[in-house]
């Protein structure tokens, strides 16, 4: 995501709005309910019609995290707004079009699951017109020290510091869980309150 968000924030779009939605993190109904919108009476629930983040990132960048965990009837959807740039809300009948940047991220590879049937080939081959390697975060240790700055200030502790042994042991760990886990474990250092931030 912050690679996504920094390509908007470099393009002719930043004056858009960036709009980002998990895709393994909501049901398949739901998602599709976030994506395009439903009507007023499209299930129950639905008291009021509600525009879809394809409307919403309208003139912008919309970025689709864990894509490939997409069912394939959502993947036909968007196939279909990436190729005509149109859609419906669920239970609408009116097309609407849209003008959106679309920015997608997988932890697994498109291409071999679409090798494998589980993915389809059109729409891995719509969305790989430039695919970038997001090398993971123990490729990139130099990296470490710049994100846990960022993460002090987004989180409020901006002047919080962390001794150097206790750097060497941050940038020394593997971190499976990449920067979100990088993430989680400063949100915790800050919790704590150890300032400077020191090795137990």
């Amino acid at each position: 995501e912050l690679v996504a968000r920094h390509l908007h924030n470099l393009s002719p779009r930043k004056e858009g709005p960036f709009v980002a939605v998990n895709a393994a993190a909501l049901q398949d109904n739901l998602l599709e309910s976030e994506l395009f919108g439903h009507e007023k009476g499209a299930f129950t629930g639905a008291v009021s019609a509600k525009p879809g983040l394809f409307e919403i990132a309208e003139g912008g960048t919309l970025f689709l995290d864990e894509i490939g965990d997409l069912s394939p009837h959502l993947q036909a959807k968007l196939l279909r707004v990436l190729e005509n740039h149109e859609f419906r809300r669920v239970g609408g009948t009116r097309t609407l079009t849209t003008d959106v940047r679309v920015v997608a991220a997988s932890h697994r590879d498109l291409q071999v699951l679409s090798q494998e049937g589980l993915f389809r080939e059109d729409l891995y081959y719509r969305l790989s017109a430039l695919s970038l390697r997001t090398p993971p975060l123990r490729e990139r240790t130099v990296d470490i020290p710049d994100l846990i700055a960022y993460f002090l200030a987004q989180l409020g502790a901006p002047g919080r510091r962390v001794e150097e042994k206790a750097m060497q042991a941050l940038v020394a760990h593997a971190w499976p869980g990449n920067v979100r886990e990088l993430r989680n474990c400063v949100e915790r250092l800050v919790i704590l309150g150890s300032d400077p931030v020191k090795l137990a």
